[in-house]
């Protein structure tokens, strides 16, 4: 059996077992029940009803709709642990608050019904607010396609995690609990989530935050429903004991409950509120585990067809009732079984036993709880270490990094261990992505370093975060911290399996107009665009930099590089007062180093061409400006390109995104694009450049010929 450490209880930690006491003592077993049934009865509703939303009338044929849509099964589990953990909410100590994340999206109905509840949902245009219109537009129409969609997304109030993803929901809770003692979270998470690389890392990940700070609780509670989507998960294998064992020997404490008692469920979720401690203490901290059937309350069998226990719960169970009748009979007891009138009234209004457990309005965490400091706001610092040390100076700063800080050469304190507590080293990609996200959308800034080669590890967590962030975007929730990452360690000076710019390609390919991909030409320059990108909002920023010392160059053009996204370098060039006959363009610093010793070359060997040289420090604004807000116009675009002579561009990524970029505004053909080739096994850092024509030879030979092909 596992026990508990006494808690060391930090100064700002609220004391949530009060809390809870006091919950328990002030609202009724029956207004939790009420509350819970109110909750089933309008996710079976939304995915059944086209009328007769309270079912004041007896059911007939003409108020379904003719195709039930929506994920039932889910709803249940997840309907039971919001009803019990209302009272908790609106009893939450002075200057805290609870965080509840949805780790399976498919539990739009119970969130819509939990926001419709709770007096937050505005379907009718006349504002949130209970009446019979506003009920009838949830209901009928279920699934929302244009306006809410039928999943979990933060268009729905209160939805702080899109969870279309499975895994992240531990982590992201984790990263939202990180210096904010006063901050409960509290994450759902099914048990088919639970078999995700992603959940299974989080659970000891939270080892390498003991004493990184003080910090918030996180209570994960575990829906062990038995039922993946399409057969049973694999906790469902596990007897009760094991599920004990299992989740003891990650260090936990579980409290495991069937749900089929709503008393014994209050005290156990009380006594978890008081086993909670700080994030980054030591002990066993407290999970819940749910094991309460999948789709439960709904129909059992029909026509001899098993339905609970089998995959058929997990969207509509009753595929066809309009027109078969056992299923129409099945489901008119099924919905009738919640006493649907008695939970809401004839201005649908819920009943006061369900409102007597309701939550009341939660606050969204503010977008900008830390502001960034004026002192680092775009400022040119001498090093990306400097920087960051600036930054995290601050406070509201983490740093999240797969092991490779040291390795990165970030030299965060003036010896190289311990690392400051805002550091953090854990060696998984997806969990430092996990952790920045949650530490982002409650408000604070954050930094992700890693190797150019396993960043693209992240790239289906960064696409799906970018969704997320487009949909707050659109509620209205603007000015949110930025994703940072730092990636280095670059391949051209790598070995063989540490070669793979992949993310760079694939965030590119996006057309998403909040990413930045910043390619600056040195580290002097790679400081002032990191500066800037840990000041900015709402946007996705790359920094790809080398690690390894290389030349400066002139800092003239630092500004227009900054603000614009590329400059001409004039002293690269040999301007006439001519249009160019050729332009050589570096993105990135190795690019720019070996482009530039190319451009002295040209200058000395064809003395009569036009020459200009420019350098692009964010590769997006090569794109068609009709997608991405940042891209250049056609005139500025111009004056650094021209328009009739070649274009030798290098890039530090792989080109067919490049080409992609150029192409989307009808430039491809005029651009000769230099970018990293998989060269097919170990070989030279010299080798490698010469093999993908990055070498300053090479780029010397291709401008040589694109300027005589030009020419003839």
């Amino acid at each position: 059996m596992t026990t508990t450490v006494p808690k060391r209880v930090a100064p700002d930690f609220p004391d949530w077992g009060t809390c809870a006491r006091e919950a328990s003592d002030a609202v009724e077993d029956a207004s939790i029940e009420a509350y819970w049934r109110a909750l089933n009865y309008l996710c079976a509703a939304q995915l059944y009803l086209a009328a007769n939303p309270r079912l004041a009338e007896h059911l007939r044929s003409e108020h379904l709709k003719a195709v039930p849509r929506g994920h039932w099964g889910v709803c249940p589990p997840v309907n039971l642990v919001l009803a019990a953990l209302g009272p908790l909410i609106a009893r939450s100590p002075g200057g805290s608050e609870v965080l509840v994340l949805h780790g399976a999206g498919h539990a739009g109905p119970s969130a819509l019904a939990n926001a419709y509840l709770n007096n937050t949902l505005n379907l009718t245009a006349h504002g949130p607010g209970w009446s019979m219109a506003e009920l009838r537009a949830l209901v009928s129409g279920f699934p929302h396609p244009t306006r809410f969609g039928g999943e979990i997304t933060p268009l729905i109030p209160g939805v702080r995690h899109t969870g279309g993803q499975l895994g992240p929901a531990l982590a992201i809770a984790q990263g939202m609990a990180l210096d904010a003692p006063r901050r409960l979270v509290v994450p759902l998470i099914g048990d088919g989530e639970l078999e995700t690389g992603l959940t299974a890392a989080a659970w000891l990940g939270r080892r390498a935050l003991l004493g990184t700070g003080e910090h918030g609780a996180v209570l994960p509670v575990v829906l062990a429903n038995g039922l993946r989507m399409g057969g049973p998960s694999l906790l469902a294998g596990l007897t009760p004991d094991e599920i004990h064992d299992y989740f003891a020997g990650l260090g936990y404490f579980p409290l495991i409950h069937d749900g089929s008692d709503i008393r014994g469920f209050r005290e156990m979720l009380a006594d978890a509120f008081g086993l909670l401690r700080p994030l980054g203490e030591a002990g066993h901290p407290p999970v819940v585990v749910l094991t309460m059937p999948k789709g439960a309350t709904g129909p059992e069998e029909v026509s001899g067809r098993q339905i609970a226990g089998t995959p058929a719960v997990h969207k509509t169970p009753l595929s066809d009732p309009m027109t078969n009748t056992a299923e129409f009979e099945a489901l008119a007891r099924w919905l009738a079984s919640y006493g649907p009138t008695e939970l809401l009234d004839t201005h649908g209004r819920p009943a006061a036993l369900v409102r007597q457990a309701l939550p009341g309005a939660q606050p969204t965490p503010g977008p900008s709880v830390t502001p960034p400091p004026q002192g680092v706001r775009g400022q040119a610092v001498p090093g990306v270490s400097a920087v960051i040390r600036a930054r995290a100076a601050h406070h509201g700063f983490r740093l999240f990094s797969p092991d490779e800080i040291g390795s990165n050469r970030l030299r965060l304190a003036d010896k190289p261990s311990p690392l400051p507590p805002w550091a953090v080293e854990v060696l998984n990609e997806e969990l430092c992505h996990a952790w920045l996200q949650g530490y982002t959308e409650t408000g604070r800034d954050a930094l992700l370093a890693t190797y150019e080669a396993f960043a693209p590890l992240n790239t289906s967590l960064l696409t799906q975060h970018l969704k997320h962030r487009l949909l707050r975007y659109r509620t209205g929730d603007a000015g949110l911290p930025s994703i940072n990452y730092l990636i280095t360690s670059l391949g051209w000076f790598n070995s063989y399996t540490h070669q793979n710019p992949g993310l760079a390609s694939a965030m590119l390919e996006l057309e998403d107009g909040f990413v930045h991909l910043y390619t600056p030409a040195d580290s002097s320059r790679a400081a002032a665009n990191l500066s800037a990108m840990l000041a900015s909002r709402d946007r996705v920023n790359l920094l790809i930099t080398d690690k390894h010392p290389g030349p400066g160059f002139a800092p003239d053009t630092f500004r227009d590089e900054l603000i614009h996204g590329a400059a001409v370098w004039p002293h690269m060039g040999n301007g006439m007062g001519r249009p160019p006959d050729i332009v050589l363009a570096s993105a990135g610093d190795v690019p720019a180093r070996n482009l530039t010793h190319a451009a002295g070359y040209l200058r000395r060997t064809h003395p009569r061409t036009v020459l200009q040289y420019v350098h692009i420090n964010d590769l997006t604004i090569l794109g068609d400006p009709a997608d991405r807000p940042y891209a250049l116009a056609d005139e500025p675009f111009a004056h650094l390109f021209g328009t009739r002579c070649p274009v030798l561009l290098a890039v530090p990524t792989y080109r067919p995104a490049v080409h992609a970029l150029l192409a989307s505004r009808s430039e491809a053909n005029r651009f000769h694009v230099v970018g990293y080739r998989d060269p097919g096994g170990p070989t030279t850092p010299q080798d490698l450049l010469t093999h993908c024509g990055m070498s300053a030879e090479a780029l010397a030979t291709t401008a040589t010929e694109l300027i005589e092909e030009a020419g003839s």
